[in-house]
Parts: C-alpha cells; structure tokens; sequence
C-alpha cells in the first residue's frame, strides 16, 4: 500500500541518520536528530532541488514506512534505524 507524505510529520528528516552532507550541516545528521533544512511546518526546504540528499529521495512513502500517524512513523523508522545501524 502506498502512502503519501503527511502534513507536519517530518518523521523521514528526524529518525533516521543521513552520512551523506546535507547543506547546512557538512557531516550529515545523527539518528533522531533533526535536519536543518526541516522547516516550522516540517517540510524539506531542499525538496525537488539538486542538493539534496540521493538518501532523502530513495525514501518514498509507505503504510510499513510511515503507519497510521507521525508517532507511528517515528517508531517504524527508529526500529529500522536500529536494525540496519553498523555494530
């Protein structure tokens, strides 16, 4: 089943780490730590532009991905964070 994104949820640009530069922030994001370029309605200030991250793009709604409400969808990608993190 796919989805489309959720207004205010923001999940995709907080739970995950990114390792690739984001603009503003040279070293890419820790887990759980909010992306710079996540706006006050938490929305991407890079969508559709070349600067963002391949990461960002590949990420594409879905019911397993983002569940039933951003809390959901917190926890989807928190777990899936930790289960593909190294070590």
């Amino acid at each position: 089943m796919n989805a489309i994104c959720r207004d205010r949820c923001g999940a995709c640009c907080i739970a995950p780490s990114i390792t690739s530069p984001i603009p503003g922030m040279p070293d890419g994001k820790p887990a759980g730590v909010a992306c710079v370029q996540l706006d006050e309605q938490l929305r991407c200030r890079l969508f559709g532009k070349p600067e963002r991250p391949k990461f960002c793009g590949s990420l594409q709604p879905s019911f397993e991905m983002c569940g039933g409400d951003r809390g959901e969808a917190m926890r989807a990608l928190s777990a899936l964070e930790r289960m593909t993190a190294p070590g």
